[in-house]
């Protein structure tokens, strides 16, 4: 059995309300919950949430909500791999279910679709990852150039070595993605981490590969033809 848990708590510090933000025309939320229905590789859609708000509209969009989470797991200390492992343990526990792959697929990344899951899938497969997190390209920057500045607004570099390199010069960049992430059960419940040994990673196209956390994030986003 696959199962898809999308993970929604209601606490958002940078963006608030984000996974219900209204994003062309239906809850951000609902674009996730569509695309992993669409697939038809889910034989459960468990939406992660301590809002009933949230889960009332997982449910009207095709995703199952048959409990909310715990409260002490929506702080900002714990991470969606907990939330994961959380769902798994209670799923299997409450309603005897035995799921072979678990697949992660974060609410905030809507223009995700349906052919991007099945595509993901099948590399899962094929590759026989036990781990395996989508990512992209830098298109946008050079993360190579990249700095911070600290709080007496010094710069410092994060890799200063390559700062006077010319840009063609210097190696393709990759971040991850919380677009879809994916793992064999047995692993993951050892590990209780996507990131664990035997990772893999699988790149996305840009588009696919939004992520949404902030205001300048979502106006953006919307201004990118669905």
């Amino acid at each position: 059995m696959n199962l898809a848990v999308i993970p929604a708590r209601s606490g958002s510090s940078r963006l608030k309300n984000k996974n219900i933000l209204n994003f062309h025309g239906k809850p951000m939320i609902a674009w996730t919950i569509e695309a992993a229905v669409k697939s038809k590789i889910f034989d459960y859609i468990f939406v992660s949430t301590d809002k009933k708000k949230i889960a009332s509209i997982a449910v009207k969009y095709g995703a199952q909500v048959p409990f909310l989470r715990d409260k002490k797991l929506s702080d900002n200390f714990t991470t969606v791999h907990d939330v994961t492992y959380d769902a798994v343990v209670k799923l299997e526990k409450k309603f005897k279910l035995n799921f072979t792959n678990i697949f992660q697929l974060m609410p905030n990344c809507p223009l995700r679709n349906h052919n991007d899951i099945k595509d993901f899938y099948n590399f899962f497969l094929k590759s026989r990852s036990k781990f395996l997190i989508s990512s992209t390209k830098f298109h946008f920057s050079n993360p190579w150039w990249s700095f911070y500045i600290d709080k007496k607004k010094n710069i410092h570099r994060i890799f200063p070595k390559f700062y006077k390199k010319r840009s063609q010069d210097l190696k393709e960049a990759f971040s991850p993605t919380g677009s879809i992430w994916a793992a064999k059960k047995k692993n993951f419940m050892i590990t209780k981490s996507f990131y664990s040994p035997g990772l893999k990673f699988k790149e996305l196209n840009w588009r696919s590969a939004v992520d949404i956390d902030t205001q300048t994030d979502f106006e953006i986003a919307k201004g990118i033809k669905l």
